[in-house]
């Protein structure tokens, strides 16, 4: 599975919940995009609208290492059954993965209060998930709802009513343990 952060944001923020993945038996891959990462020497946010491409990338060079007989991975990845998750500007990376022409064993998606990108949700069918704080004022419930009522696959809303952009993505965050219980759930289910 492919993780995309947000703006301003990093992998490492997400320790925990990669860790919980990676342990629950996913091979997690999780980019730091060079221009909106927290690490960025210069920030650009219109660089967004390029992730799901960096995106594509990064699943490329991941599923190689799968037939790299060198690597510790290879053997060890399902190259038939992929997901996609990401939050905030990482939702709309990962919702621009599932566009016409998609690669069809990319089978499901987790948009963390996220956003669509243009085309978002044609070609094969995915299953998508997303995941809304009800108090988000980055981006509000009916941006995220916009995007979820635009998938014409099978899809589920979750509306986290006491959370807000964040408050469900670290340890000790009052929605972390529903947000991780019920992700890792829908990636055993569609994918497993």
């Amino acid at each position: 599975m492919l993780f995309s952060h947000g703006l301003r944001s990093s992998p490492e923020r997400f320790a925990a919940a990669l860790s919980s993945w990676a342990a629950a038996g996913f091979v997690v891959a999780a980019p730091t995009y060079p221009h909106t990462s927290e690490f960025a020497p210069r920030f650009d946010r219109g660089d967004i609208v390029r992730q799901p491409d960096d995106a594509r990338h990064v699943l490329r060079e991941v599923l190689r290492l799968d037939v790299d007989r060198r690597d510790a991975l290879s053997g060890h990845i399902d190259t038939e059954r992929i997901a996609a998750l990401g939050h905030s500007a990482g939702g709309y990376t990962t919702s621009g993965l599932f566009v016409a022409g998609h690669d069809p064993r990319l089978r499901a998606g987790v948009i963390l209060a996220g956003w669509a990108a243009p085309g978002a949700f044609a070609g094969p069918p995915a299953t998508m998930l997303f995941i809304q704080g009800k108090a988000d004022p980055v981006v509000p419930v009916k941006v995220s709802r916009a995007a979820y009522d635009r998938v014409p696959w099978p899809k589920s809303y979750i509306l986290m009513r006491r959370d807000s952009h964040g408050t469900y993505l670290r340890p000790g965050d009052r929605g972390y343990a529903a947000m991780l219980a019920t992700t890792t759930d829908f990636l055993r289910g569609t994918l497993g």
